[in-house]
């Protein structure tokens, strides 16, 4: 009954009162779970109990819990909604799924269930911004180790407790953990059908009538999606926070590693737009606030970031609301000082911390605390002036021309580690072996390679002529070398 009514719902125009009206039913599938865990409770054996209770977690990880919150905050008035939720919900829903999957992992036989089990726990933590519980589940289980052989709907589960878990660590001011739990999801382009929230269309060439139906059956029912646009705009914020300051810092590293491709490619998109007007989607808004916070103006990047039209399309979508807006500013504020640093510390001999604390409006034992990190890092050639409360830059920074020479050097250290590599691939034969040339010839090759000794390598080659001929070519290189002096006569 529960598989058919999951199927109804798959079936159903998700936009339409049809669907509200058969989402309506869910409560009284899960009284009826109920009921029948109850009965299995007295005469089930363990197995049966276990498969009933996941099926009655199943019903509740994506739910957030309205009544257990607005009572954590403190508020007594209720809508009648959240008076008919407590009214069909004895305890908060962190309870029961607490009780239900303990007993799955004390009790539970086989992997599935428990991988389940685990996931959907996983879930409930991270919706309700229990970071450092969800986290621990995660890591403890290992899961990550063998999903890849899990069946799909479990790699679907998967691939949303990881979503989930992301959005979480981006609500708790944890950029990094939140731009690594995301990344692979939205890296591979298919975040929809990952998360089993459609399919591409690109794709549906690739499958035939049953395969795409098989596919289907696997689709998760519209009211549990994750917003998509959200998820997009939680990622490429993240990737801004930690790629516009690398970028500063390693701006003239010819050997810098992109931390975001998709936000590479998000700036590239927008530097070739022949006219750049106000940013109208999310993603022109993120790569608008990225180029001010480049320029060190947190002012414009928040204004970019934090606006009516991103409120309502993505941080009002948030329990928290204003916490999460706190988080942002106060994240943009601190990354736009490093950027600033970075940037403009060559035009600076000496820069009071007090200055940097009105610029960024942010408490001065925090620009004290933001700066000291970077000198302990070895980011920001400085030192820390006590009694003035000035940082004093040292100068070490290559000048422009400087940087240029040492890019040109590490390309060409490259390319002759690449002509090594070739040259080594060529080496490994001894004696005459023949080649045949474009022409239908044949040309005869003898190489000697260097003895320890030092001694020099006589390479005969005979190619033959547009004459029919023969010539002769003697080169004399001297070998065994691997570094940048190699010398060839």
């Amino acid at each position: 009954m529960d598989e058919e009514f999951t199927k109804i719902m798959q079936n159903t125009d998700p936009h339409s009162q049809e669907y509200v009206d058969n989402l309506k039913d869910e409560g009284r599938v899960c009284g009826i779970i109920d009921r029948l865990l109850q009965y299995l409770e007295n005469k089930g054996s363990t197995e049966e109990i276990c498969r009933v209770y996941l099926r009655r977690i199943m019903h509740t990880y994506y739910k957030f819990d309205y009544k257990a919150h607005r009572r954590s905050l403190g508020l007594q008035g209720e809508s009648k909604s959240e008076q008919d939720q407590e009214e069909s919900e004895g305890e908060d829903n962190a309870v029961v799924m607490d009780r239900l999957c303990k007993f799955i992992y004390a009790k539970d036989r086989t992997d599935r269930i428990r991988t389940c089990a685990i996931l959907c726990h996983i879930y409930h933590h991270a919706l309700h911004s229990r970071w450092y519980q969800a986290r621990d589940l995660m890591l403890m289980s290992h899961l990550q180790d063998n999903i890849q052989h899990a069946d799909p709907p479990v790699q679907i589960l998967y691939n949303r407790t990881m979503v989930q878990l992301g959005i979480c660590a981006f609500r708790q001011g944890m950029i990094k953990d939140a731009h690594n739990a995301l990344l692979d999801i939205q890296s591979s382009g298919r975040a929809k059908e990952l998360l089993g929230q459609g399919l591409l269309m690109r794709n549906m060439q690739e499958r035939n009538a049953e395969q795409e139906k098989i596919e289907k059956r696997r689709q998760v029912p519209f009211h549990m999606h994750i917003n998509l646009e959200l998820l997009e705009c939680v990622y490429l914020v993240s990737a801004m926070l930690l790629e516009i300051p690398y970028m500063a810092a390693h701006e003239f590293d010819a050997r810098r590693r992109m931390i975001s491709k998709q936000f590479h490619h998000q700036l590239r998109v927008g530097e070739r737009q022949p006219l750049l007007g106000p940013p109208e989607s999310m993603r022109e808004h993120v790569v608008a606030a990225s180029k001010a916070m480049k320029m060190g103006d947190w002012r414009t990047c928040h204004s970019f970031i934090i606006n009516e039209k991103m409120n309502s399309k993505v941080w009002d979508l948030f329990p928290e609301t204003q916490r999460v807006r706190e988080m942002l500013v106060r994240k943009i504020q601190e990354e736009s000082l490093r950027t600033y640093l970075f940037t403009y510390s060559s035009v600076y001999d000496s820069i009071s911390m007090e200055t940097l604390s009105e610029m960024f409006e942010l408490e001065l034992p925090t620009v004290h605390s933001i700066i000291s990190k970077m000198i302990i890092n070895e980011e920001l050639m400085a030192s820390l002036d006590q009694p003035t409360q000035t940082v004093v830059m040292h100068r070490t920074e290559p000048t422009s021309l400087q940087n240029m020479a040492l890019q040109l050097a590490e390309k060409l250290g490259v390319l002759v580690e690449n002509n090594e590599r070739v040259f080594d691939l060529k080496q490994g034969v001894y004696g005459g072996y023949f080649n045949r040339d474009q022409k239908g010839g044949y040309q005869q090759k003898q190489g000697y390679q260097r003895d320890q000794r030092g001694s020099y390598q006589q390479k005969q080659v005979y190619q033959r002529d547009q004459k029919g001929g023969y010539q002769q070519k003697q080169s004399y290189q001297r070998g065994g070398y691997r570094n940048q002096n190699q010398n060839s006569y």
